[in-house]
Parts: structure tokens; C-alpha cells; sequence
């Protein structure tokens, strides 16, 4: 409940809540006891019983919230307030006025919303039911309702009297404050992030799908396992192409067309997969790049975007929300795939994914915005924090590829996330061939395992995020914080795997493998957030640069690993990702900064 303002017979000053700006109210008081009702448009918003008791006017607000609002008699500074009768300070702020009103005479007839004499009887105003004659005709108290667009940052303090001598309080409501709901005051950089959320849901649910139609698929074309294993890499070619075309797409016309592009080209070709699949292989393997052509840009393009809306101190959490979609998508997919493969038939598992993306399609043409100079409904006040550092929102006509090569910090970004996505993409691909050869698990105890990591891996992404931010908030610097994130997320994933040949049962390998994962996870504000610290303006082009190596890690450690099982053993495979870890550490803590070295 917003108070509008109260004036006593020498001054008055305004009394502002929050919430939006709404028109005036005027009222008059007489007395040292009168009641006062609020309205606003046609809704009554409550009462406000005033008295003077020691010095001090006190009054109960709200017909419904019954507060009581002690006034300071001097200055009419608001001391405290206490809701049903505890006392709590008040956050209303006293403004005075700097421009004049006219005084309204007590009038007999009735305003616009007609006299409220007969006061409730809330605690703490004194008043009893009966007393409505002696406040409602002697006191004179009749409310009644004046529009008026008035500034309150614009207020002067006059002397008011009433024209028939009596001493008389005029209840002038500057700007009344009007409660909005809590969706209407969400902060639109975290709307973008969200969005940006649901996009990477979608991105690894359509991704994932694949691997679990292809087996009533190969059974249906009759493909062999060669013929799988070159569907399945179909993904990547377009994936790569895409990296840092996308990254200089982002920086260049916007991240919202980017991934706008992105979502609705990788959807399209999601729904179009069993039309390819029946009409020959050659057209799915096209089918499958495409897709990849399409999903490659899309995390170029959510860099540039949080590049620009989101502060130093909400960068971890944001992305790490973010990238938590990714995870929660892939286990999304693997759980209703099954599903839906076998009440519908496999190609149902495309057309409810693919379609998906139009409705997310739908919500980011309408809700989102490139940088928040092009968001009309951005408030000064979020604009004020998103503006307030240092980072450059001008787009980029020239990428300078010598300049951005030269710095040894992006070079760390690029080796360092090798490193990491090698280990990364190992477990995750060959996982359930070690819970089953290793383990002993059956393929459906597998399958069902797979989906531990990805939730693990969401769980500790976003718990990494608020705990950099929290230390970036609390003074640490970015350098210290992103380099203490990312020898988590390496030296992590490296102990527990070191202890994969020491432990004696399957429960205690699962375990292992989780935590792994959990601690890899902590890389989302490590190296996964230093692109927009050491570069904002090239924020895509450089996720580009280093998610090409890691997306190269991958494809050759997926490889690698099948030639080292051929002659090795599981531990063999688990010690190259050790090392791959323990060089990542010393590169990452040698030469990443969280300083901005591309201007």
C-alpha cells in the first residue's frame, strides 16, 4: 500500500513506497484525528487513520493491511512502521515538494469517490465504531479524489490553511505508488538468460535424440555399426564449420538474430530427419550437418549476448544457469526418447522435439533484445547497473584475428579448453561401454546411469556460479576467482578419476564418476566465463576459437580412446585425461587473467 503524502498546518511532504508511478490524491483532514480513504482509478485502495499522541502522529493504513505508520510531528519524517503490532523501521522514503497546490475547502458534497466517515476499527488508530458522527460530520473528514500529473521531485513547502479559519491538514498525494506483480518487476537481463536457457535445452534434447533412435532406425535401414558411427559424426561436420563464423555472425549483427537463426535452422532440420533418413543416406548425413550447422552458433551467439546485459557480478550464475540447460536437455532426452519411441514409432522423437523450437522462437522475437540500448521497456534503473561497467556494448565492424592471436590469455582459453572438453567428451561418450564391460551393468542399467552425470554436472554448475559471484562481490578479484574455478574443474575430475582403479565396487565407480562430472562442472566459471572478461566486445569470436579446440578434443579423444583400448586397458584411457587435466592447471594459472586485454 502506497501512502501518497500528508501535510500538516504548516508543511507537508510526500511519502513514496515502490512499485510504478501513479496519479495523485488529495484529501482533507481536520483535527488532531481523521480518516482518510486512498483510492486510485476505481479501486479503493484502503484508509488512513491519523492522531497526535506526545508529539507524535501516528496513523493505521490499509483497509486490509493494517499497519500502523509513526510520523515524526516536526519534519513529518516516518520513524517506523508495525505490522500488526510489531514494530518494524520503515523503507518509505519522506520527499518534500517544490511546487504549489491549491487548498480544497471541506466540501459537503461528495468527490468522485464520495466521504468515507466511518472509520474501521484497526488497531493502533484509536478510533471505535461509534465514533463515526463525531470524526464523519465534526472532524469533517471527507476524501475525495483530484487527478493531477505531479512530480514530486518538483515539491514546495507551503503554509496551508482552511478558508473558515479552522486548523486543517491536507492530505496532498504526489505521485501515489502503485504495487505492480513481481513478473512485471523481473529483471529483464535475467529474462534473456532464461531464454538463452531454454535455448540450450532444446539445443542438446534435439542432439541427443539421435543416439537413442539410431538403434529401431539402423534396424529399419539396416545399417552397420561403420554406417552409425558416420551418422553420428555427421553432427560434427556442420558443428565445426559454424564455431567462429557464428562467433563474428554475433559480434557483428547481434546475438538475437544469431541465435534466433540458430534455434529455428537446427529445429527445422530436427523435423525434417525422417523424411532424409527414408529418403536415402545421403541426404540424412546432409540432414545431421545441417542440424550441426545450426546448433554451432548458438553458443557464440549466447556469449555476445550475455556480453551485454549481464554485470561482472552475475556472470558466473548467469552462464552457469545457462549451460545447466544444456545438461538438463540431454537428460530431458534421454528420458522421453524411450518414451516416445515406443508408443509413437522413432520418427515421433524428432517431429516433438524439432516443433518445440517454434514456440521458443516465438517468445525471443517478442522478449528479446541484442544489448539493452534496443530494449524500450528496459528500466533507467537496470540500465544504470548493466551500463555501469566497463564494458563495451558497441558492435563490431573489424575483427582484428593478429591482435586477438597475440595475446597469450587467449591462447590459454584455447589450449585450456582442449584440455578439458578431451576429458569431458570421453566420459560422456564411452561411459555406458564402461559401466557394461567394466561394471557389469546391462545396456537398461546404463542407459539409466548415463543420466546421473548430466545431473550432477547442473546441479554443481549453478552452485559454482553463485560461489564466484559471491566472491567476486565480496572483493576477490576475477583473475584469483576464475582461476580457483577452473583448477576445481581440472584437478577435480582428475583425482576422482585417478581413483577409479582403486575402488571395489560398482556403487563406489558410479559415485566417482558423478563427482567427476560435479567438478567439472565448476569450468562454467572458470574458463567458460573468461571470454567475456579479457574480451567483451569479441566475446563470440573468442568462444569460437576455443570451443573449435574443444570440439576437436573431443572428436580425436572419442578416436584415440578406441585405439587405446585396443591395446591398454581403462586406466590407460583415464591417465591421458589426467595428464590432458594437469596440463590445462599450469597453462590456465600461468596465463589467464580476468582482466580485459582486447579493447
Amino acid at each position: 500500500m502506497a501512502i501518497g503524502g500528508l501535510v500538516s498546518n504548516r508543511s507537508f511532504g510526500s511519502f513514496i513506497g515502490s512499485g510504478k508511478v501513479c496519479r495523485g490524491e488529495q484529501a482533507v483532514l481536520r483535527g488532531d484525528r481523521s480518516g482518510i480513504a486512498f483510492v486510485h482509478g476505481n479501486m479503493f485502495y484502503g484508509k488512513l487513520w491519523i492522531q497526535k499522541a506526545n508529539g507524535i502522529l501516528s496513523g493505521t493504513y490499509g483497509q486490509f493491511l493494517q499497519n500502523t505508520v509513526h510520523l515524526d510531528e516536526n519534519n513529518l519524517k516516518p520513524l517506523s512502521i508495525s505490522p500488526n503490532g510489531r514494530r518494524l523501521i520503515s523503507s518509505i522514503s519522506l520527499y518534500h515538494c517544490e511546487k504549489s497546490h491549491k487548498v480544497y475547502p471541506q466540501q459537503r458534497r461528495r468527490g468522485r469517490f464520495g466521504c468515507y466517515s466511518r472509520p474501521s476499527p484497526l488497531p493502533g488508530s484509536g478510533l471505535k465504531p461509534n465514533e463515526k458522527d463525531r470524526i464523519g460530520k465534526e472532524s469533517g473528514t471527507c476524501a475525495y479524489y483530484k487527478s493531477e500529473e505531479f512530480d514530486i521531485t518538483e515539491a514546495k513547502v507551503d503554509s496551508l490553511s482552511s478558508p473558515d479559519g479552522t486548523n486543517e491538514a491536507v492530505l496532498v498525494g504526489g505521485d501515489m505508488l502503485e504495487a505492480v506483480p513481481f513478473w512485471q518487476n523481473f529483471p529483464k537481463r535475467w529474462v534473456i538468460v532464461l531464454l538463452c536457457f531454454a535455448s540450450f535445452l532444446l539445443c542438446n534434447m534435439d542432439r541427443v535424440n539421435m543416439s537413442i533412435a539410431i538403434l529401431p532406425m539402423s534396424k529399419e535401414f539396416n545399417w552397420n555399426s561403420a554406417t552409425v558411427g558416420l551418422i553420428q559424426s555427421s553432427f560434427f561436420w556442420g558443428y565445426l564449420l559454424t564455431q567462429i563464423l557464428g562467433g563474428i555472425w554475433a559480434d557483428k549483427i547481434g546475438g538475437k538474430l544469431v541465435l534466433g537463426f540458430g534455434v529455428i535452422w537446427w529445429s527445422i532440420a530436427t523435423v525434417l530427419t525422417p523424411i532424409a533418413a527414408r529418403v536415402g543416406l545421403p541426404f540424412l548425413l546432409i540432414m545431421r550437418a545441417f542440424m550441426g550447422i545450426g546448433e554451432g552458433v548458438a553458443m557464440p551467439a549466447m556469449n555476445n549476448l550475455l556480453s551485454k546485459w549481464i554485470p561482472v557480478s552475475e556472470r558466473s550464475r548467469s552462464l552457469a544457469l545457462v549451460y545447466s540447460g544444456m545438461y538438463l536437455g540431454s537428460v530431458i532426452g534421454l528420458a522421453f526418447s524411450p518414451i516416445l519411441i515406443n508408443k509413437f514409432g522413432w520418427p515421433s522423437v524428432f517431429y516433438s522435439f524439432g516443433s518445440l523450437g517454434s514456440i521458443w522462437f516465438a517468445l525471443w522475437l517478442r522478449k528479446a533484445y541484442s544489448s539493452p540500448k534496443e530494449d524500450p521497456e528496459l528500466s533507467k534503473e537496470e540500465m544504470q547497473l548493466i551500463m555501469g561497467g566497463s564494458i563495451s556494448k558497441e558492435p563490431v565492424k573489424v575483427i582484428p584475428w593478429r591482435l586477438i592471436l597475440s595475446k597469450a590469455p587467449v591462447w590459454a582459453l584455447i589450449i585450456s579448453h582442449f584440455c578439458h572438453n578431451w576429458g569431458t567428451f570421453i566420459l560422456l561418450t564411452w561411459m555406458p561401454t564402461y559401466y557394461n564391460q567394466v561394471l557389469k551393468f546391462n545396456l537398461t542399467e546404463s542407459g539409466l546411469l548415463c543420466v546421473l552425470p548430466w545431473l550432477t554436472m547442473a546441479a554443481f554448475a549453478n552452485i559454482g556460479g553463485w560461489i564466484a559471484d559471491t566472491l567476486v562481490s565480496k572483493g576477490l578479484s576475477v583473475t584469483s576467482v576464475r582461476k580457483i574455478m577452473q583448477s576445481i574443474g581440472f584437478l577435480g575430475p582428475a583425482f576422482f578419476l585417478t581413483q577409479l582403479s582403486h575402488v571395489k565396487t560398482p556403487a563406489m565407480a558410479v559415485l566417482c564418476m558423478a563427482c567427476s562430472q560435479g567438478s567439472d562442472a565448476f569450468s562454467q566459471s572458470g574458463l567458460y566465463s573468461n571470454h567475456q572478461d579479457i574480451g567483451p566486445r569479441y566475446a563470440g569470436v573468442l568462444l569460437g576459437l576455443s570451443n573449435t579446440a574443444g570440439v576437436l578434443a573431443g572428436v580425436f579423444g572419442t578416436v584415440a580412446t578406441g585405439y587405446i583400448l585396443q591395446r591398454g586397458s581403462w586406466d590407460d584411457v583415464f591417465k591421458v585425461s589426467v595428464a590432458l587435466y594437469i596440463i590445462g592447471t599450469l597453462v590456465w594459472n600461468l596465463f589467464s587473467t580476468g582482466e580485459k586485454v582486447l579493447d
